[in-house]
């Protein structure tokens, strides 16, 4: 392979061109914390470009309609919900809020010959998980708005969880939006060059810190892992787990469409984290990073303490693709090179595949045959 990809077919800005903005339908995506929808109020949330209407029915459990009135258009989140069924601000058409049929247009006359319940706005489906409420968002041929939905065909993917390997542990989580499309977004998330000079600090790591690394990545259904080992002797946070004295392992994921696993072992003791960047627009995304442990569970202040330096890294990363937007929009030339970026290039080649796969109806080839090693300094 060569020593670097031309821009016009590796690069991010190759990908934002064409259908859907180069972000993947067919998947689930975090729209919301659960904490943030209560009681019967409505909650308006955009994902892939897409408006969202979202609420829980008189049973607390979660719905999406897609945020507009089949009617005309206005936004539903603008609406009235009793538990029961959603009403439209504007004309008051009211709507069954977990598969969006409608159930009454009061402008109706006895001699209208309508029926009212072959209408429906547009619903999606919803579960939650990890304190997330996530969305299915199909294909957009798929859709059909103001239409009975058709039959699911084949089942829907499994809902993202997050790995926990214990009944007692403790979890948080932490989010940031970055101004750039999701491929920027993803290929900073799986990036291992960049540490020494964003993520400066004592408990983590700095430029003196450099050296050079090894690391065996293998290809699972819809993305690649770094096999479990050793982690690397140049982070503070590894170095703690010394203190159990048992050996320390780590296991890196990175899974269409948009999310990254990290597993760290240390005998009895773990730390399991999900770090997903949601496209919410064509140059907008979201960084969710949810972990959980049980590693010092019962030391006192350990979940605002992660907090707190969890939030100074993800801090570090949001104001490094802030500054990076400004070069951005200028839509330079760009290059990915061997062997760090080669996880950004194997990104791009999974979507082509599964987009691909997608337009034909055959399976999904894989663009990478078998174990790689890759070495880089960091």
């Amino acid at each position: 392979m060569s020593d670097f990809a031309p821009a016009t077919t590796e690069t991010p800005s190759s990908n934002v061109k064409g259908a859907g903005q180069g972000m993947l339908f067919g998947f689930w995506y975090p729209a919301l914390r659960s904490a943030e929808v209560r009681g019967r109020r409505l909650k308006q949330a955009m994902l892939l470009g897409v408006p969202l209407c979202i609420g829980r029915d008189a049973r607390g459990h979660a719905f999406a309609l897609h945020d507009s009135c089949p009617h005309r258009g206005m936004p539903l989140s603008f609406g009235h919900f009793d538990g029961d069924t959603l009403e439209c601000c504007y004309h008051g058409w009211r709507f069954e809020p977990k598969t969006g049929q409608c159930r009454e247009i009061p402008s109706l006359t006895a001699r209208d010959k309508l029926r009212v319940d072959r209408i429906f706005a547009t619903s999606f489906a919803c579960e939650e998980q990890d304190g997330y409420i996530w969305v299915y968002l199909p294909d957009p041929e798929d859709r059909h708005p103001g239409s009975r939905p058709p039959l699911a065909q084949d089942p829907l993917p499994v809902c993202p969880r997050l790995p926990i390997f214990s009944p007692r542990y403790r979890i948080t989580r932490l989010s940031a939006e970055l101004p750039c499309h999701v491929d920027h977004g993803i290929i900073g998330l799986m990036d291992p060059a960049h540490g020494p000079f964003v993520h400066q600090a004592w408990w983590w790591r700095s430029r003196q810190s450099i050296h050079e690394k090894e690391k065996v990545f293998e290809p699972i259904p819809n993305g690649f892992r770094i096999r479990a080992h050793t982690p690397s002797s140049n982070s503070a946070f590894y170095r703690i787990l010394g203190v159990y004295g048992e050996p320390i392992t780590t296991k890196i994921e990175f899974v269409l469409p948009n999310m990254r696993f990290e597993e760290i072992r240390c005998g009895p003791k773990w730390f399991s984290s999900r770090t997903t960047v949601t496209p919410i627009a064509a140059e907008r995304c979201r960084i969710d990073f949810c972990a959980a442990w049980n590693v010092f569970r019962r030391a006192p202040f350990i979940v605002p303490a992660f907090r707190l330096f969890g939030r100074m890294f993800i801090e570090q990363d949001q104001r490094t693709m802030e500054k990076q937007a400004l070069g951005l929009k200028h839509n330079p030339s760009l290059m990915l090179i061997d062997d760090a970026d080669r996880p950004a290039k194997w990104y791009f080649q999974l979507k082509a595949a599964y987009c691909e796969s997608k337009r034909t109806g055959q399976p999904m080839q894989h663009p990478i045959a078998g174990p790689v090693t890759l070495r880089w300094r960091s």
